[in-house]
């Protein structure tokens, strides 16, 4: 905790929390499910408001710092990209269909952050090991 008095006590705890491999995977494997699920009713509801995309954001970035481990990192990152290429392509291929086209919004909404986080934290082991 001495460490923490240089650093945002925040960003601190949420570190403290990552190391903590037992209970994290466990909050981050929830926020996973109740981020898809979400964004599956929030696109049947309607538009991608702000306060919605700042929520899948925030999942998403939990789910990141939280549901991956050191040995799924590169699976993960690989599905990530594959996912956010195959949404992107089919925002465009389905854009007829509304809900369809909400549906991958919100997945991206969810996945980029994931990714970059999850991509972050693998440049940062590489570059400290």
């Amino acid at each position: 905790m001495k460490r923490c008095r240089k650093v945002n006590k925040y960003l601190c705890i949420l570190f403290i929390m990552v190391k903590k491999k037992r209970h994290s995977f466990r909050v981050g494997k929830w926020a996973f499910l109740f981020g898809v699920v979400l964004a599956i009713v929030f696109s049947f509801v309607g538009k991608m408001t702000v306060e919605v995309v700042s929520i899948l954001a925030i999942i998403g970035i939990i789910v990141g710092l939280l549901n991956v481990k050191e040995e799924e990192v590169r699976p993960f990152l690989l599905s990530g990209v594959v996912l956010i290429i195959a949404s992107t392509i089919g925002q465009t291929a389905f854009g007829f269909f509304g809900v369809l086209e909400r549906i991958l919004q919100a997945f991206l909404v969810i996945f980029v952050p994931a990714t970059i986080v999850v991509a972050i934290r693998n440049v940062f082991s590489i570059a400290t090991s």
